[in-house]
């Protein structure tokens, strides 16, 4: 059994869900065979959102951690391929925080990218007969706050342990009053088991297309 630590975030922006939180609690109510599943729901708050992560690696001494957060207007599930030192928020966090052209980690690496195969994990979402793609970039709000966060504290505390971060697409629901793509809630969380499953079974990554051209 692998330990895979697993986390979504609250509702924010005003909406009253978070489709990363509703698939997270999804997988662990039906987790994947061969992997042991914690969870843990991130507060959507600069600082806050990585002491709680912080709390729950402790917790679940994960051999590998997946953070899932919504990425509203994308029609995939994306695996994201690096994760950038910088907070520059569009808008405030669920604190009312909005910190603009600040480093995450004072003097930290400029970038961390991801230690699980991200391409393998798209080909295997795929091959599920659900959408999925490479990313290559987590945004600069709280997501890559706490993707950053994640690949600083699994480099310098925990090497022997491997993560990631995945974005995920509205849900219908979210999305009756605006155009704009969406995934039920069902497929974001069958595509997070392949990825779990793709993440605990395989170190090496796949060469792959998986680029981008702006």
């Amino acid at each position: 059994m692998t330990r895979v630590l697993l986390t979504g975030f609250d509702p924010f922006e005003g909406s009253d869900v978070n489709p990363s939180w509703q698939a997270v609690q999804a997988v662990a109510a039906d987790p994947p065979p061969g992997v042991e599943v914690a969870t843990a729901e991130l507060p959507c708050v600069f600082g806050d959102a990585l002491d709680a992560l912080r709390t729950a690696v402790a917790a679940a001494d994960p051999e590998v951690v997946l953070c899932v957060g919504q990425a509203g207007g994308r029609p995939d599930v994306t695996v994201e391929r690096v994760a950038i030192n910088v907070d520059d928020a569009r808008i405030p966090d669920n604190s009312g925080a909005q910190p603009v052209d600040e480093p995450i980690v004072a003097d930290g690496p400029a970038a961390y990218f991801a230690t699980i195969p991200i391409k393998a994990a798209v080909a295997a979402v795929r091959e599920a007969g659900l959408p999925a793609a490479v990313s290559q970039t987590a945004g600069t709000f709280v997501c890559n706050h706490v993707f950053y966060g994640l690949m600083h504290l699994l480099a310098t505390e925990r090497p022997a342990a491997r993560g990631g971060f995945v974005h995920v697409p509205y849900t219908p629901a979210q999305v009756t009053d605006k155009s704009a793509p969406s995934l039920p809630v069902t497929a974001t969380a069958e595509a997070l088991r392949v990825i779990m499953v793709t993440a605990a079974g395989r170190t090496e990554d796949i060469k792959a297309v998986g680029g981008a051209t702006h």
